[in-house]
């Protein structure tokens, strides 16, 4: 049996998830809006052979104070698709995925959005669905309330069944384009979705022809139950929250074991949790590089990222005391069990807690080449993962720095390509192209 290979995405929006970044030595304090910047960071990211780079998205400015917003980097950024079509030119085989909410956009633009840039890229899009966990962007399109978590993920399951059937709106050879006759497509290769459903109401045809890889590759974040079966039904790749490596292998044999019972093949599935990596000479210069970024992390700022998480205000938690019981909310189930989790588990103050949070507190590989190379496989031998979506601690020197070491290590040991496979994203991570549902091929 062939080894097996690991699948690399890079967590790119924001340019670094670490609240501190962009105050680390030699940092670009503007990466995360600044195009020279990034397209240097994707063309480095290209030359180390990753599989995607991935740009999440988030539709308000983060519900947090303003005096800990005024301290974030992520304050601005780009939006998704200008910023992914301009860079596909500049890019010839890495994918491009981003997100697009199915709370607050309309099927048929995320459907156009997504064929369009799977056509200039050549197939290398990637859509990451989301059903949106920040309550604050409602309050942007016209709501005064978010919608209901269970809701969401119901409206989310029928948003996608519209999004693909639009993608077939036209068979793959319904474009003739035959000059001598003037027939330009044949109307017999084309499909009136005309879908009525409980959230959704479209027409179609899409107004597009059928994207390159079929359909654009399908991501999804999140490991809340309902997160989990509707990775199982729809998903292709999976960016999951890392925590220990029991907890890695418990989730990947949950979501591939519902797979299997609805008739999925599990391997048309990638299971990528976010690893943050820091690199050094030797573990301990990696550890002094850790230890001066979390110092950049002002508490203002990590108890307002804790508030994020959890869904409630920790403001008024006695800093050094232990965490209180926290009751659910309308905001993300599985990153506040998490943190819940972590309290418990290591007896962290809030104090603490918020400087894990405020810095990264998921899983992290802070090493040299090797020992990181030593986690990486053994998540991939062990069915944690079947790769990781990598978080960079600082531009560009932290993407730099896993690129030209821990890269040639992996392939080294012969578990990360060398050359990519072919030009689209499926191709890359070995997935199918979808079958057209109302078209023979």
């Amino acid at each position: 049996m062939a080894q097996r290979q690991l699948k690399l995405g890079a967590f790119m929006r924001p340019i670094s998830i670490h609240t501190g970044a962009w105050r680390y030595p030699g940092a670009w304090p503007d990466a995360n809006f600044n195009f020279g910047h990034i397209k240097q960071l994707i063309q480095k990211l290209e030359a180390g052979k990753f599989d995607a780079f991935f740009m999440a998205d988030h539709l308000a400015v983060l519900n947090m104070p303003v005096n800990a917003l005024k301290r974030s980097h992520t304050v601005t950024s780009f939006e998704p698709f200008t910023l992914l079509s301009a860079l596909s030119a500049v890019t010839e085989r890495i994918g491009l995925i981003a997100t697009g909410s199915t709370t607050f956009d309309e099927p048929y633009h995320v459907a156009r959005r997504f064929a369009s840039l799977d056509h200039l890229s050549g197939g290398r899009a990637g859509w990451n669905i989301v059903t949106t966990s920040n309550p604050d962007a409602a309050l942007n399109f016209g709501l005064d309330d978010h919608m209901e978590h269970a809701e969401r993920y119901k409206r989310a399951r029928e948003f996608y069944d519209v999004v693909t059937g639009l993608w077939d709106s036209f068979a793959d050879d319904a474009f003739v384009r035959d000059v001598e006759s003037g027939l330009f497509f044949d109307p017999a290769k084309m499909h009136v979705l005309d879908h009525q459903g409980k959230y959704l109401k479209v027409r179609g045809p899409l107004n597009i022809a059928r994207p390159v890889q079929g359909w654009p590759v399908i991501v999804q974040a999140g490991a809340s139950e309902d997160g989990k079966q509707l990775a199982a039904e729809t998903a292709e790749a999976v960016f999951t929250g890392g925590g220990s490596l029991a907890d890695g292998q418990k989730l990947y044999a949950d979501i591939k074991g519902r797979m299997e019972k609805i008739g999925r093949d599990p391997e048309h599935l990638k299971i990528l949790p976010g690893a943050f990596v820091v690199v050094g000479d030797s573990v301990d210069e990696a550890r002094e590089k850790r230890a001066l970024l979390d110092s950049r992390v002002h508490y203002d700022s990590a108890i307002a990222s804790l508030s994020v998480v959890l869904g409630t205000d920790a403001s008024g938690f006695d800093p050094d005391g232990q965490l209180p019981d926290i009751p659910e909310t309308n905001a993300s189930k599985s990153g506040r069990q998490r943190m819940v989790d972590l309290a418990r588990r290591d007896k962290l103050t809030v104090r603490q807690l918020a400087q894990r949070v405020g810095g990264y507190g998921g899983l992290s590989f802070v090493g040299t080449a090797k020992t990181i190379a030593d986690q990486m496989e053994e998540w991939l031998v062990g069915r944690g993962s079947d790769g990781f979506n990598i978080m960079f601690p600082f531009l560009p020197a932290g993407l730099d720095d896993f690129v030209d070491k821990v890269v040639p290590e992996l392939q080294k040991r012969g578990i990360f390509r060398k050359e990519y496979e072919g030009p689209t994203l499926r191709e890359n991570l070995g997935l199918p192209r979808p079958k057209n549902r109302f078209f023979e091929a």
